[in-house]
């Protein structure tokens, strides 16, 4: 299996690469990708053409209004969500890790979507390959940064450990923000090891991790 497509994002070229990589992605747009130097931070870039100065600047969200210009998210763990208001030619993506999620990404992108024209409760989201709960296990220290609005993301796991549900937070975030639809693959990055790279899993078998999802989509030329 060389990509994922959302049913809900069909009349956008996307898609969500796996260990296959991009080669055989159906909807490919002719353009280079349009990427950032990811961080873990909430801060979003409008984009108007590809980088002038050639080197990619940092940000973990994406907006674009200009057709035929690919926006693409690169991932292991965190949650890729891509978006589009298909009706006023406004789309994103975004990187969700934990820090970007609980520090703001998702209502930054889908705000600075509506200033470039969208209806919020117009926009379709859908969250790719990530880590799924079940094999997201934290300490109390991080369950502490999220404070008790998040406890329904957070299950008891070992002593002293959570484990917490990232695309159940971020799927609630694009609704608190007033997304009108919201996909979840509900693919597992961790367990799913034939088909996703995971940095956590690399980690805890302790070899090296270089692999990445690619995430990407664009407004038909």
């Amino acid at each position: 299996m060389g990509a994922l497509h959302s049913a809900l994002l069909a009349a956008v070229p996307h898609g969500f690469s796996t260990r296959a990589g991009l080669a055989d992605f159906t909807g490919l747009v002719a353009a280079p990708f349009v990427t950032l130097r990811q961080v873990h931070s909430a801060d979003v870039i409008v984009v108007r053409g590809p980088w002038q100065s050639g080197a990619a600047p940092a940000a973990d969200a994406m907006v674009t209004t200009q057709r035929g210009l690919p926006l693409a998210i690169a991932t292991a763990d965190c949650a890729p969500v891509l978006l589009a208001d298909i009706d006023a030619g406004v789309i994103g993506a975004a990187h969700a890790g934990w820090r970007g999620a609980v520090g703001g990404v998702v209502e930054n992108t889908v705000s600075a979507m509506e200033q470039s024209g969208a209806r919020r409760s117009a926009i379709i989201a859908a969250i790719g390959p990530c880590i799924a709960q079940a094999n997201y296990e934290v300490d109390a220290a991080f369950r502490d940064r999220f404070g008790n609005a998040a406890s329904p993301f957070f299950v008891p796991g070992a002593k002293d450990h959570w484990h917490f549900d990232l695309p159940g937070f971020v799927a609630e975030q694009l609704t608190v923000a007033g997304v009108g639809q919201v996909d979840d693959l509900a693919c597992d990055t961790y367990a799913q090891s034939g088909l996703f790279h995971s940095y956590r899993r690399a980690m805890h078998a302790q070899v090296k991790n270089d692999g990445r999802q690619f995430s990407y989509i664009a407004l038909p030329g």
